[in-house]
C-alpha cells in the first residue's frame, strides 16, 4: 500500500505541476485559500470499508470535472456510492462544486486542493471544506437538499487586508454591506443560483448556491447567509459558509468577471511555453519516480521478509491473535480504553473472550519506522521473561494494522506518580527504593541474562510501568538493539529521548550498555528528587553539576 501510495503521489505531483505551469502562464486564479474546514463528530469504526468509498468517490468526481470541458460557468457535481463492508450496506455521499466565475482549469485546481485537505477529517463520517473558489463535502446520508443548519453553518469575518475600518468608515461600510448582500442574494436566486456583484460603494460580492438545491432552498440559504454575514461589518472581508450556499463580500475585487487578460497572440505564446515547460517537468519527475520506485521496492521487499519471518513464527504458535478478537476486546479502540500514547503507537486496555485483561499496542503507520520497531519488539522479547520486564503475549499482523499484545500492568507509568500535577499517590522512600532496585534488575537481565545482549535505548520514567504491588516493569522495546558478546559496540543512528541519552552516544553514535546505564542514572535522580531531568539543567547549568551538588550534600 505504501508503494501504491507513493506512485499515486508521484502521478498527482506530475499532474499538479503541469496544471500549475499552465496556471502561472495564463494568470489564472483558482482561489484555493481555505475559508473553513469542518469535521463531523461521529467517526466510523469500519475504516477498511469507509476509506475505499471515500477514495473511489473522489476519483469519480475528479473524472466528472475533468471530462466536463464546456464553457459554462456553473460546475456542480455529486457522487453517490453504495458499498458493503461485509456486515451490511454502507452509503457514502459527496458533492463538489466550483463557484460560477471559475474557468475549467481553475475549477480543477481548486477541487484538487480541497481533495488533498479534506482527508484530514477521516475517519469522521462527515466533513465539509470551503475554499474561496469551490466547495467539497462528504457524508454518510443524502444531504443534497439541505440548505441551512444552525449547528453547522459558520461565518468567517477575517479581513483580507488585515485592517478594520475606522469609526467614520464603519457606519458607511455597515450600510454598504447591508445593501450589497441583500441585492446579491436576490440576484443569485433569480440568476439560477449564482451571481457576482459589480463594485458597489467600494465593495464586491459573490453568492453561490449548490446545484443540488431547489430554487426555494437556494433562497432560504442565501437569505440566512445575507442576514448573518452583515454581522462581519465593519470587517473588510466577510464570508457566510452555509450548508447549501456560500456568500462573500470584500473591499477588493476577488472574482473573475470574464474580461480577457491577454491577446490571442499572447495566449498562444503562453500555451506554447506552458506545454514546453510541462513536458520538461514531466520528464524530470518520471526519472525521479523511477528512481524512487526502485528504492522503495527494495525497502518493501525487506519489510516483507521481516514480516514473513514473524508471520511464520506466530502462525505456528499460540501467540497469534486475530485482529477481530483484539478489535472487539478494546471496544473497537474506544478512546475510553486508551491507556497512553508514545512515539510508536497508542496502547489500549482490552478484555479477551476468556476474561483475561491485556494491553493492546496499536502501531502508527506514518513512517517506515513502524516495521523496524514492530520487528524489534516481537523478535527481541517474544522469548524472554523476567519479573521486571513487561511480557509480550503475542501479536496480530493479518489485519489492516499491526497490533502487539502485552500483559496488563494496572498502575500505569512511573512518570504519572512522579510528575503529574494531580499525582495518584506520593511514593514512599521504601517504594522508591523498590522501583530503583527492580528497574536495575530488569536492565541487568537485558544486558546479561539473555542469549545476546539487549540495549533498551529508551529507559525513562514513562517506559517504567508499575504493577499492583508498585513493582517496576520496563516496557516499550521498539528502539532496542542486540549484539553479540564478541563486539564492543554497535554503530547506529541516534535514537532515544533527549535528557536521558549519554553524551558520548550522542557525539559518536557508538551504542553500548553504558547508554542504558546513563539513562538509568538520570531516572534514579528523578525518582530521588521528584523532578524532571531538565529541571537540574535549569538550576545549575548541567546535569553533572547537579549530581556533584547532590553527592556533596549527602
Amino acid at each position: 500500500m505504501a508503494l501504491w501510495g507513493s506512485l499515486r503521489q508521484s502521478t498527482w505531483a506530475v499532474s499538479s505541476l503541469i496544471l500549475l505551469n499552465l496556471w502561472a502562464v495564463c494568470n489564472a486564479d483558482p482561489r484555493i485559500t481555505q475559508a473553513g474546514l469542518f469535521c463531523g463528530q461521529n467517526r466510523t469504526r469500519d475504516t477498511t470499508a469507509f476509506f475505499p468509498l471515500f477514495t473511489r468517490d473522489m476519483e469519480i468526481i475528479s473524472t466528472q470535472l475533468t471530462n466536463n470541458n464546456s464553457d459554462t460557468n456553473n460546475w456542480g457535481h455529486n457522487g453517490i456510492i453504495n458499498g458493503t463492508n461485509g456486515k451490511g450496506n454502507m452509503s457514502f455521499f459527496a458533492l463538489a462544486q466550483c463557484y460560477g466565475d471559475l474557468i475549467h482549469t481553475d475549477c480543477l485546481l481548486c477541487f484538487a486542493a480541497s481533495r488533498t485537505k479534506l482527508p484530514s477529517c477521516l475517519p469522521s463520517l462527515s466533513a465539509r471544506i470551503y475554499l474561496d473558489g469551490c466547495f467539497l463535502r462528504y457524508d454518510d446520508y443524502n444531504f443534497f437538499n439541505e440548505s441551512i443548519d444552525p449547528n453547522q453553518d459558520r461565518l468567517n469575518c477575517s479581513s483580507s487586508v488585515g485592517v478594520t475600518a475606522s469609526d467614520d468608515e464603519a457606519r458607511s461600510l455597515n450600510q454598504s454591506v447591508k445593501m450589497l448582500v441583500g441585492n446579491l442574494s436576490s440576484a443569485a436566486v433569480m440568476n439560477g443560483g449564482y451571481f457576482a456583484a459589480k463594485e458597489m460603494n467600494g465593495l464586491y460580492g459573490l453568492a453561490q448556491c449548490w446545484n443540488s438545491l431547489s430554487r426555494e432552498g437556494c433562497k432560504a440559504c442565501l437569505d440566512e447567509a445575507s442576514k448573518n454575514v452583515q454581522s462581519c461589518a465593519p470587517s473588510r472581508e466577510g464570508r457566510a459558509l452555509n450548508t447549501g450556499c456560500y456568500l462573500r463580500y470584500s473591499t477588493r475585487k476577488f472574482y473573475n468577471d470574464g474580461s480577457p487578460t491577454t491577446t490571442s497572440g499572447a495566449s498562444r505564446t503562453g500555451k506554447t511555453v506552458a506545454i514546453a515547460s510541462s513536458v520538461a517537468v514531466f520528464v524530470m519527475l518520471v526519472a525521479f519516480a523511477a528512481y524512487a520506485f526502485r528504492s522503495r521496492l527494495k525497502k518493501k521487499e525487506q519489510e516483507r521478509k521481516n514480516l514473513g519471518r514473524i508471520s511464520s513464527l506466530y502462525n505456528k504458535s499460540n501467540l497469534n491473535y486475530k485482529y477481530e478478537t483484539l478489535e472487539k476486546a478494546t471496544n473497537y479502540f474506544d478512546p475510553k480504553t486508551k491507556l497512553g500514547q508514545g512515539g510508536a503507537g497508542s496502547v489500549y486496555k482490552g478484555t479477551l473472550p476468556d476474561g483475561k485483561v491485556v494491553a493492546v499496542k496499536r502501531l502508527f503507520f506514518s513512517t517506515r519506522q513502524w516495521v523496524d520497531e514492530f520487528f524489534n519488539e516481537v523478535n527481541l522479547i517474544s522469548g524472554i521473561e523476567h519479573k521486571n520486564l513487561v511480557k509480550l503475549l503475542g501479536c496480530s499482523i493479518e489485519g489492516p494494522e499491526s497490533l502487539l499484545v502485552y500483559e496488563f500492568v494496572p498502575n500505569k507509568s512511573l512518570e504519572q506518580y512522579l510528575f503529574d500535577k494531580d499525582k495518584i499517590k506520593i511514593l514512599s522512600w521504601k517504594e522508591r527504593y523498590q522501583i530503583i532496585v527492580g528497574t536495575a534488575e530488569g536492565i541487568a537481565f537485558l544486558h546479561g541474562g539473555t542469549q545476546s545482549r539487549i540495549i533498551h535505548r529508551d529507559i525513562k520514567s514513562s517506559n517504567v510501568l508499575l504493577d499492583q504491588n508498585l513493582s517496576p516493569k520496563i516496557a516499550d522495546f521498539g528502539l532496542a538493539r542486540h549484539f553479540a558478546d564478541d563486539k564492543t559496540h554497535l554503530s547506529t543512528g541516534i535514537a532515544g529521548t533527549l535528557g536521558y541519552m549519554a553524551p558520548e552516544y550522542l557525539v559518536k553514535g557508538q551504542l553500548t550498555e553504558k547508554a542504558d546505564a546513563y539513562s538509568y542514572g538520570v531516572l534514579v535522580l528523578e525518582i530521588v528528587c521528584g523532578r524532571k531531568n531538565n529541571a537540574f539543567v535549569q538550576d545549575s547549568g548541567s546535569l553533572l553539576q547537579s549530581v556533584s551538588l547532590i553527592i556533596e550534600i549527602c
